[in-house]
């Protein structure tokens, strides 16, 4: 499934390049967008597949900065290319670059599939309905999505707040604070991992991080170049800790372990994109409105309110690293490895 998906990213990708105008690239554009949603949660369950409970957290982490590290080549050689041969083929080479990655990871990554009789709807419904239901995922969703939509507004809009809050900086020297925050979660997300598994309360690591980086956006209008420095390198070693975490708790969840990973996963993920995609809408037209520092007071804040939501998911460290079949199961919810898995207790 992720490869086939990664398969179809890099042929809508290399269509793209082809397109006779903007409404057919919008088109294709949305494909490429349609491969990545269908891939980035079955990748994630089955790397998390080929690790053992208790090693799996730096791996989650190293695989969510592998993102990073696209986005900072992706966005660098795109521009060079884009201004040495025309924007076709900066798409061209991405899509290539996808083909290529996906022919690659088919000859190289174990096969783990498993040959199992098909399965009606309604078995499919039913197996996939615990998943669905369950509070500690949706709980988990929600209080990190103003993270997640603070992250991505102080990504994507600093440059423009920038130019108008800074007039004398240069246009490299505003969008070398955000690429640096991007760079910066590649250490961040092995790290965070390590620390979910090690750490007796998962919880715990997300507040450690999540509240002062939610303060941290708050106070973007508010510091000078040499403190926004430091602020954007804390903001991208925090970004890659809590996300590698977010991806790890689930694995420890009952509800969230074998085939039910990638859909606890993408559920997530979807909750998250669409919410926080919203409240990133809200900060852009606020910053028209009012102006852009109520429209940093309002994401940092927003970053903070649905943090109380992690109390609805279990912080217990007693977690049975086997499947979990039968619901009286006393440590159902729990999202931390036993001391058994060679983790300090």
């Amino acid at each position: 499934m992720a490869l086939a998906a990664l398969a179809i990213m890099g042929s809508f990708a290399l269509a793209s390049a082809f397109s006779p105008d903007w409404y057919v690239l919008a088109a294709l554009r949305f494909g490429v967008g349609a491969g990545a949603a269908f891939f980035f949660a079955p990748a994630l369950g089955l790397v998390a597949s080929y690790y053992p409970t208790g090693t799996r957290g730096p791996i989650i982490g190293l695989y969510n900065a592998g993102f990073s590290v696209g986005a900072g080549v992706g966005v660098f050689a795109g521009a060079v290319v884009g201004v040495a041969f025309g924007w076709p083929w900066a798409l061209a080479v991405g899509g290539i670059g996808l083909l290529l990655m996906a022919a690659g990871a088919a000859a190289v990554l174990p096969d783990t599939s498993v040959r199992a009789r098909a399965r009606t709807f309604a078995e499919v419904r039913a197996a996939a309905a615990p998943v669905l239901r369950s509070r500690p995922l949706w709980a988990l969703a929600l209080a990190l999505t103003g993270l997640w939509a603070a992250y991505y507004i102080v990504a994507q809009y600093f440059v423009e707040f920038a130019s108008s809050a800074h007039p004398g900086w240069s246009l490299t020297l505003a969008a070398t604070l955000p690429t640096v925050m991007i760079l910066i979660e590649i250490v961040g997300g092995p790290v965070g991992g390590w620390m979910g598994e090690r750490h007796r309360d998962m919880r715990h690591v997300l507040l450690l991080f999540g509240i002062p980086s939610a303060v941290a956006v708050l106070s973007v209008p508010f510091l000078p170049f040499a403190g926004l420095v430091v602020l954007f390198v804390f903001l991208g070693f925090s970004d890659g800790v809590i996300f590698a975490v977010l991806y790890l708790i689930p694995s420890y969840l009952p509800e969230g372990r074998g085939e039910g990973l990638a859909l606890g996963l993408a559920l997530i993920n979807g909750i998250q994109i669409f919410a926080g995609s919203g409240l990133a809408i809200a900060f852009g037209f606020l910053a028209v409105s009012v102006g852009y520092t109520d429209a940093w007071i309002f994401a940092g804040l927003v970053g903070l309110a649905p943090l109380p939501f992690l109390g609805w998911v279990s912080g217990s460290r007693s977690a049975d690293p086997k499947p979990v079949a039968a619901p009286e199961d006393s440590r159902a919810g729990s999202i931390g490895p036993t001391p058994s898995d060679g983790n300090p207790s």
